[in-house]
């Protein structure tokens, strides 16, 4: 894309058509409706900065309404055989995935990574669904007898009940597969409030999993330019069990604050900081593929990226070179025009704030060796950016940067770099490459995360555990783990075992 564009873009000829297949209002019971009050908002396209679709916004009232079908819903639901919950997780995942490109395409439109990237998206989000409908028939309990002797110790699992999933905007389709394949699995129903920047994904998934025998009231989403008072409304709500969000930290707390009345399940995906380290023993060219794929997937805008880049400074400057070299030549415009391999950040909003994170640590002293600058519109495009020596203490450190920015910084010993990396109040992914298989050991025993890539810069996979700790979050998503956030442990006390009468 040039830097002095400013030309007309025009959205791809299967665009019209997709978009009028995909509901725009509330998906609630059956299908869509209006909102209570007729109200809607528009959705855009983050590399034209047009209206995609006007979707509902929804209120309070459609917030209880929602619930309302949840509840109605919730007991039959529940006693559904496991084997018909995960045939429709089933039947959803092949819909899915037969329906690649179209998934792929509006992901594209409405969020704005490239057809790449989402046709990648398809494949995990839908996943989850495979995953968790294997994942219905084996909720396990057990029997055994008491030590004392005096009776039988039963274990079963029983469905949380009503769950709230609120979901990011930056993996419109995975993020919501990933609370809803094992909320439905457990025999739990869900009310989904996506982000309002991306809610067309979670609307034809909605409408996908219909056509698949999902049953009325088991899911619904509610789109909404009212997050605070809608989400609050079903928190307060006492018939809400649980709920599942995606996010900043500061959000998070506001949610555990609330989840506090009724005493609510929480499962929080919080804020990250990861740091992607190289070691010097490291193969160089490896660990740069690694960090384009740590920092650069998904533009930069996932909560796992690699935040900080600590590379060990006898090879830093060689590391630097070959990263700035990959990260200047990569090609930015709408994700889906051939040869694009970065497309836009999701709002001006976002790109002002990457712009002012840049431009204060290269106000602090940091070297700036490619990007750096928004570029002119239609859309809202960042340059690829590196930088290095960047000066401690810097805001760029600190905060999740959430866009295709590399930054860079140097250290000498092993304990230096492990105390750079744990020096956050976050813990949710980190990476590291080495070829001593005794620091390979070492560095991921000592690395405080809830993740831990070794000589790979893509973690996520939906048959493992997905989460953080210390203010990264509670809980954990995807794995045989998964389901277990939404099942509740009972203990059923049986008397001893009557022995026959002795004739």
């Amino acid at each position: 894309m040039s830097e002095s564009s400013g030309t007309a873009i025009r959205l791809p000829d299967a665009a019209a058509d997709l978009l009028r297949e995909v509901p725009t209002g509330l998906w609630i019971g059956s299908g869509p409706c209006p909102s209570s009050d007729g109200s809607t908002f528009d959705v855009l396209n983050p590399a034209t900065g047009g209206s995609l679709a006007t979707v509902a916004n929804a209120t309070v009232d459609d917030a209880v309404a929602a619930v309302d079908a949840a509840a109605a819903a919730a007991d039959e639901w529940a006693a559904t055989p496991p084997r018909t919950r995960g045939e429709i997780l089933r039947a959803s995942f092949e819909t899915i995935t037969r329906r690649r490109e179209d998934f792929a395409l509006l992901m594209t439109l409405e969020m704005g990574k490239t057809l790449d990237e989402s046709r990648g998206e398809v494949a995990y989000g839908a996943e989850f669904f495979r995953w968790f409908s294997e994942e219905a028939a084996r909720i396990n309990g057990r029997v055994t007898t008491a030590p004392s002797g005096n009776g039988e110790i039963v274990v079963t699992k029983e469905p949380v009940g009503i769950c709230l999933a609120v979901t990011p905007w930056n993996f419109p389709l995975a993020m919501g597969t990933r609370k809803i394949g094992p909320a439905l699995a457990a025999g739990c129903t869900m009310v989904v409030k996506p982000s309002e920047d991306t809610p067309l994904t979670t609307l034809l998934l909605a409408k996908v999993m219909s056509e698949a025998g999902l049953p009325p009231g088991v899911l619904s989403v509610i789109p909404t330019m009212r997050a605070p008072e809608v989400v609050a409304a079903v928190m307060a709500d006492e018939r809400l069990r649980k709920v599942s969000f995606t996010g900043s930290t500061q959000v998070g707390r506001k949610l555990l604050e609330q989840a506090a009345g009724h005493v609510l399940r929480t499962s929080m995906e919080l804020g990250g900081n990861a740091p992607f380290i190289v070691f010097d023993d490291a193969d160089l060219d490896a660990a740069v593929d690694g960090a384009i794929a740590a920092k650069m997937r998904n533009g930069g805008e996932a909560c796992t990226a690699a935040n900080r880049i600590l590379v060990q400074n006898s090879v830093r400057e060689e590391f630097t070179a070959k990263l700035t070299e990959r990260i200047a030549a990569t090609e930015v415009g709408p994700g889906w025009e051939p040869g694009s391999l970065l497309g836009p950040i999701i709002n001006a909003r976002q790109r002002e704030r990457i712009a002012d994170l840049v431009d204060d640590a290269a106000s602090d002293g940091a070297v700036l060796h490619t990007g750096g600058s928004i570029l002119p519109g239609p859309g809202f495009f960042y340059q690829p950016t590196v930088l290095d020596q960047i000066p401690a203490g810097a805001a760029i450190l600190r905060e999740e940067i959430f866009g295709p920015v590399a930054a860079i910084t140097g250290f000498d010993t092993e304990d230096e770099a492990i105390a750079l990396a744990n020096g956050t109040e976050f813990g949710l992914a980190s990476y590291f490459y080495s070829t001593d298989l005794a620091r390979v050991q070492r560095v991921s025993r000592r690395i405080q995360a809830g993740m831990v890539g070794v000589n790979r810069g893509v973690i996520s996979d939906p048959a493992a555990p997905f989460g953080g700790i210390k203010q990264s979050g509670l809980g954990s998503e995807g794995g045989s783990e998964g389901i277990q956030e939404y099942l509740n442990t009972k203990y059923v006390a049986l008397p001893p075992i009557p022995t026959p009468d002795t004739p």
